[in-house]
């Protein structure tokens, strides 16, 4: 491979604070189809910025999830200190290839049913009756509610720790582990902390559901290991659990924030979703997802041998990073009117919930939630609008997320 082609690629340090997705996006794709991308850390990994790149980079099975493949790991340059550890270094179904791969996915996909994700909806309906009326109680004395807080927050966390039983009274503590692993400004302590706290978490709670079973997903795949059948260890059972914990409500939450955000600063599309039906809602929540994707910068994948991407050699064992909200505004694949907000724009396929084999088995329940929240909450509250100006929202301090760290809004 040729040092001299390599040393030409561009390089880009990723703003950890995430302050601007979109603008960081583009000067990326201006730069090239591959770039050299600085993490925390002083960390080089690459990334590639078109999506048809992208594309073929889900679907090779030359590229491995696996991060035992990460040369950085593997020569101790990346400790368990790292600020981004928590999003690397775990034992399930997204972090695996092959046939450990399939055996990991297959008991989540004989119990997470898109029949079962179905049956939720008249539960889940409720839950977004009782969040909408209680809205008015959470204004502050100049009538703002904080919409992130205590709506598209709540939706899919609760129904997502329905699923799995996990206590009332550990969800709020559950929330914060969960925040804690998508932020990129967390100190060495805290990602240790972190780590050691959710261990020890959701070891008990599998203790619990072992000891009383119910109808729930972590009951239904401990059966399944009891059966003989789908048999996974105690450290990828809880590895499942917390994957599905914290992509079965994040990516959600920010789809429904920004889905809000979205229709609020686009007044003639918030018109014709409105007077939709429920095909237009789901173009709304389509739309959302290409042109506001919830995931930015997802790590990681590693050549399992050399390769060439755009002309581009890179080693086996170097990290590529997914910029799955970046490629949804690629001109060459979502036309000239890429960056523009439009519900009527004809299908196009989005890389939102990824591809390939790892193409994500909760894109049916995202979905399902933010096309019962959003036409509910705007019936509702047919005035909602936001309380500051859309440029005075904050991101949340990270790259893997892309949204608002609030959004303030007046209901009436």
């Amino acid at each position: 491979m040729t040092d001299s082609v390599t040393a030409d690629v561009p390089t880009i340090h990723l703003d950890p604070m995430g302050s601007d997705h979109h603008g960081e996006a583009a000067r990326m794709r201006e730069l090239g189809p591959v770039v050299r991308v600085i993490l925390p850390g002083d960390v080089a990994v690459w990334a590639v910025t078109t999506h048809e790149l992208l594309a073929q980079l889900v679907t090779n099975p030359l590229v491995s999830k696996d991060w035992r493949n990460w040369n950085k790991i593997q020569s101790g340059e990346i400790t368990d200190e790292w600020p981004l550890v928590g999003m690397i270094k775990v034992t399930n179904m997204v972090t695996s290839d092959g046939d450990t791969h399939q055996r990991l996915r297959r008991p989540v996909t004989r119990t997470f049913t898109r029949g079962r994700v179905e049956d939720l909806r008249p539960r889940l309906e409720e839950n977004v009756t009782r969040l909408l009326d209680a809205l008015p109680s959470h204004a502050s004395p100049d009538g703002v509610v904080d919409l992130r807080q205590h709506f598209a927050y709540p939706v899919p966390m609760n129904m997502i720790c329905e699923l799995f039983a996990v206590p009332v009274e550990w969800r709020q503590r559950l929330r914060e582990l969960v925040e804690s692993i998508f932020l990129t400004n967390v100190t060495p302590e805290e990602v240790v902390a972190t780590q050691r706290e959710r261990h020890e978490m959701l070891n008990r709670l599998v203790e619990l559901r072992r000891a009383e079973r119910g109808t729930d997903l972590t009951s239904a795949l401990i059966e399944l290991g009891e059966q003989g059948e789908e048999t996974l260890t105690q450290e990828e059972l809880i590895d499942t659990i917390w994957l599905f914990l914290t992509a079965g409500h994040e990516t959600t939450l920010s789809l429904i924030v920004n889905g809000v955000r979205a229709l609020l600063t686009h007044p003639s599309q918030r018109e014709l979703a409105m007077n939709g039906d429920a095909a237009t809602w789901n173009a709304v929540v389509e739309e959302t997802l290409r042109w506001d994707a919830p995931i930015g910068n997802f790590p990681a994948r590693y050549p399992l041998e050399d390769i060439e991407i755009a002309g581009v050699p890179i080693a086996r064992g170097e990290a590529i990073l997914a910029p799955y909200s970046g490629v949804g505004r690629d001109s060459a694949h979502h036309g000239q009117t890429a960056d523009q907000f439009d519900i009527t724009r004809p299908p196009t396929k989005h890389l939102a919930f990824g591809g390939g084999p790892h193409v994500c088995l909760g894109a049916h329940l995202a979905r399902l939630e933010a096309n019962v929240a959003l036409p509910m909450l705007f019936e509702r509250y047919p005035d909602l609008s936001l309380a500051v100006p859309a440029e005075d929202l904050v991101p949340v301090p990270s790259f893997f997320s892309n949204s608002a760290a609030a959004l303030p809004v007046r209901l009436s």
